[in-house]
């Protein structure tokens, strides 16, 4: 599966994924004679393909870098959502390829393998495939319609979604999320209320983008067919305290805040 982003510094690699959740300064994040990372998970990041949000730090961490390349234990490749000067200038001056600009970095795993192409401002994450669904807040009088699924589920077993599904060959996002809500839940809706920007969701060697919609609606109550085994009524935030598909309260509570 190949990923647009945007190239900052050039250059070609492949190697195995070292994921961050937290920006990173390499002053004091990474050791600059052996590569060992001191924050996160740990690990050693000689010869891997480094990801994470962005950079932070003293502009002493641009140097960082360049040590672990003068001690051979440099990074084969950085990836970022969003390159900053620290970060982009140390890439440069130890060639290290990067590419900032992906949608997130939670498109990656640990041990995923990649080729960096950061002339081209891509990376193929090997053997993970995109497929894109909709996910969709149907509300009624402030309260969200939450769907069980079952533990059968080939996706996401047991856990609380909103009403979801995959786009069909010929479909907008839109006309799928219609669709789905009329045969997940047998109600009717229109137009929709408010939408958001795509997320992404991992899910094995899956990618999942989903395109989230809002519908508004008067009382109504589901008829769920047997892709689900019940549903409630919740609020936004109790969102939270469930057992849900990933991003769920993320992408009600950016549609509600018109993000």
């Amino acid at each position: 599966m190949i990923v647009n982003g945007r190239t900052i510094s050039p250059g070609k690699a492949r190697g195995e994924v070292v994921m961050l959740e937290e920006p990173l300064s390499f002053l004091g994040g990474v050791d600059g004679s052996t590569g060992e990372l001191r924050v996160g998970r740990g690990g050693n990041v000689a010869g891997k393909v480094l990801v994470f949000p962005k950079g932070k730090g003293s502009t002493v961490g641009s140097f960082v870098m360049y040590d672990l390349m003068v001690h051979g234990v440099a990074p084969a490749a950085v990836v970022n959502e969003s390159a900053e000067t620290i970060v982009a200038t140390g890439a440069v001056i130890s060639s290290i390829p990067m590419v900032d600009s992906v949608p997130t970095v939670y498109m990656f795993q640990d041990g995923d393998m990649v080729t960096v192409d950061a002339d081209a401002g891509t990376v193929d994450i090997e053997g993970v495939e995109m497929r894109d669904t909709v996910s969709s807040a149907v509300m009624v009088d402030g309260k969200v319609l939450l769907l069980k699924r079952p533990d059968s589920c080939h996706s996401f077993p047991g856990m609380w979604s909103l009403v979801a599904g995959k786009i069909e060959p010929g479909e907008t996002p839109e006309q799928a999320a219609r669709r789905e809500i009329a045969e997940e839940t047998g109600l009717k809706v229109g137009e929709p209320d408010a939408t958001t920007k795509p997320v992404h969701v991992r899910e094995g060697k899956v990618l999942w983008r989903v395109h989230p919609f809002l519908f508004r609606l008067d009382a109504v109550d589901p008829v769920l067919n047997d892709e689900n085994e019940a549903f409630e009524w919740v609020s936004p935030e109790d969102i939270r305290s469930r057992d849900t598909v990933t991003d769920t309260f993320l992408v009600v509570d950016r549609m509600l805040n018109g993000q």
